[in-house]
C-alpha cells in the first residue's frame, strides 16, 4: 500500500516539533533543579553532560537497528520517553538520581532525532521533492514554543511538577497523533546493524559537525563577543543569537522552495559563502547594528546546509542510508558539544575575535565541499 504522503508529511512534522519542544522545556528547569539538590557550578555541570552521553549513545544504537526495524517504533518510544521522563526531572532529589534521569532524557531525545532524520529522508526521497529544511524549521519553533510554555508556567508559582504536566501532555498528544501516519522505513533490511563511517558520509559527516559546532559557539559565546567589542551592553548581549535564531527559522522555512529552485549544490555554495561572509560583518562591524546584520547572515547562510546533509545522506550509496544518517546526526552533536569548549580554548590563546575567525574559516569548507557531496552516487559498494 503506497503511504499517505500528507500524513507521513504531517508525522515528520510533529516529530521535529516534539524533540525541540522537549530539550527546551528542561532548559528552565535547571535553576530550580541547582536549587533543590543545592550542588555547585561544577556538580551541575557534570550532571548536564549526563544528556549528552545519553544522546549519543542512543544515537548509534537507534541508527544501527533502524536499518533493519525501521524508524517508525524508535520514534514512538523517543517521543513518548521523552515526554514520560520530562515530569521526573523535577521529582528527583539527589545527583545520582538526576543524573540517571538525565541520562534517560538524553537517550530518548539522542533516540528521536536519529529516527526523526531517518523518516524525513524516506519522506521525502518517496514525495521527490525537497522537505528537509521545512521539517528542521519545526525543530526550531518547538524550541521557541517550548521554552517560552514553560517559562510562562513557571511565571504562576504553580510549581515545577505541575508546570511540566501539561507540556508532557502536549508531546504524547503529538507523538499519538503521528504514530499512524508514520510510514514504515523502506530501508529496513537484514543488512548489517553496524558499520563505521566510510567515503563520502565521512565528508558529510564532518560538515555536520562544523556546522553544529557554529551554532554551538555562537549560543555560548557571541554575546561576549558583542559585550566585549562595546557594541551592547551586557543586558543585550543576548541579541545577537536572538536575530541568529530566527534567521536560521525563517531560512529554513523558505529552504525548501529555494531548494527546488536552485538544487542542493548552489544552496551548499551560496549558504556557506553567506554564512561565512556573515562572520566578516559580524567581526569587522563599528556598531551594532551591523553586527546584527551579520548573525542575521549566519543564520541564513548556515539554516539549509545541514538539510541538504541529512538528504545527501540519504542518496549515498556508501553505506546503509540509517547508519549514514545516525554518523551525521552523532557527529553534528557531538561537534555542537564541542565547540564552546574550543572557542574557549583558541580565546584563552589569541583572543574571542581570533576564535570566532577561525569559525568563519571551517565555514568555507561547506561551499568548498559543495560539488563533492552533491555529485551524483557512484555504483553501490556497501
Amino acid at each position: 500500500m503506497a503511504p499517505d504522503l500528507p500524513a507521513a508529511r504531517l508525522a515528520t512534522r510533529l516529530a521535529f516539533l516534539v524533540a525541540g519542544f522537549g530539550i527546551a522545556c528542561w532548559a528552565p528547569l535547571v535553576p530550580f533543579a541547582k536549587q533543590r539538590l543545592g550542588v555547585d557550578d561544577g556538580v551541575l555541570g557534570l550532571l548536564l553532560l549526563c544528556i549528552g552521553l545519553g544522546s549519543v549513545i542512543a544515537m548509534g544504537v537507534t541508527g544501527a537497528v533502524s536499518a533493519r526495524y525501521g524508524s517508525k517504533p524508535f520514534i514512538v518510544a523517543g517521543g513518548s520517553g521523552l515526554a514520560v521522563v520530562l515530569p521526573l526531572l523535577t521529582l528527583v532529589n539527589t545527583p545520582l538520581m538526576l543524573g540517571m534521569a538525565l541520562l534517560a532524557f538524553g537517550a530518548f531525545l539522542g533516540s528521536l532525532d536519529v529516527a526523526m532524520n531517518i523518516h524525513a529522508v524516506d519522506v521525502e526521497r518517496v514525495e521527490g521533492r525537497p522537505l528537509m529544511s521545512g521539517f528542521h524549521a519545526l525543530f526550531s519553533v518547538g524550541g521557541f514554543v517550548g521554552s517560552t510554555a514553560m517559562t510562562f508556567l513557571l511565571s504562576l508559582h504553580i510549581g515545577t511538577l505541575a508546570s511540566t504536566l501539561p507540556c508532557a501532555a502536549l508531546m504524547l498528544a503529538a507523538i499519538a497523533a503521528a504514530r499512524s501516519r508514520l510510514i514504515v522505513s523502506t530501508h529496513a533490511s537484514d543488512g548489517p546493524l553496524f558499520a563505521l563511517p566510510r567515503g563520502i558520509v565521512l565528508v558529510l559527516a564532518g560538515l555536520a559537525a562544523i556546522t553544529f559546532l557554529v551554532e554551538g559557539a555562537l549560543l555560548d559565546w557571541s554575546a561576549l563577543l558583542i559585550t566585549g567589542a562595546g557594541l551592547v551592553s551586557a543586558a543585550q548581549g543576548g541579541l545577537g543569537y536572538i536575530f541568529f535564531s530566527i534567521a536560521m527559522t525563517a531560512g529554513r522555512f523558505g529552504g525548501d522552495a529555494l531548494t527546488a529552485r536552485i538544487g542542493d549544490r548552489a544552496m551548499m555554495l551560496w549558504g556557506g559563502l553567506l554564512a561565512a561572509g556573515g562572520f566578516v560583518v559580524l567581526l569587522s562591524a563599528p556598531n551594532a547594528a551591523l553586527a546584527m546584520g551579520g548573525f542575521v547572515l549566519i543564520g541564513l547562510g548556515a539554516s539549509n546546509v545541514v538539510p541538504v546533509l541529512f538528504r545527501r545522506a540519504g542518496t549515498q550509496r556508501a553505506m546503509p542510508p540509517t547508519l549514514a544518517v545516525a554518523a551525521i546526526t552523532t557527529t553534528g552533536y557531538a561537534g555542537h558539544l564541542a565547540g564552546p569548549a574550543g572557542v574557549g580554548f583558541i580565546a584563552r590563546a589569541a583572543g574571542l575575535p581570533t576564535a570566532f575567525w577561525v569559525l568563519a574559516a571551517l565555514l568555507c569548507l561547506v561551499p568548498a565541499c559543495a560539488r563533492l557531496v552533491t555529485r551524483r552516487p557512484g555504483p553501490d559498494r556497501s
